[in-house]
């Protein structure tokens, strides 16, 4: 497990580094929730970031197009 040094500083682990496609100067975001710290990558600069995962959870493809559709 990470330590965190006199600055705050910690360093990732490989894994999950590799997983969220981290490079050095990747940008990421903190968020809290329901007591834990969520790390995520930055996908602001990122063209079409804003749809990543959108197609992710329970809803069927009709329901998403219904929605795309504004019906």
């Amino acid at each position: 497990m990470p330590k965190m040094t006199i600055k705050g500083q910690i360093t990732i682990p490989g894994e999950v580094r590799d997983s969220l496609g981290l490079k050095p100067g990747s940008r990421v975001r903190f968020r809290l929730e329901n007591g834990s710290c969520i790390l995520e990558k930055d996908v602001e600069n990122i063209p079409f970031g804003k749809w990543i995962g959108y197609l992710s959870g329970d809803r069927t493809s009709d329901e998403i197009i219904e929605e795309l559709r504004g019906n």
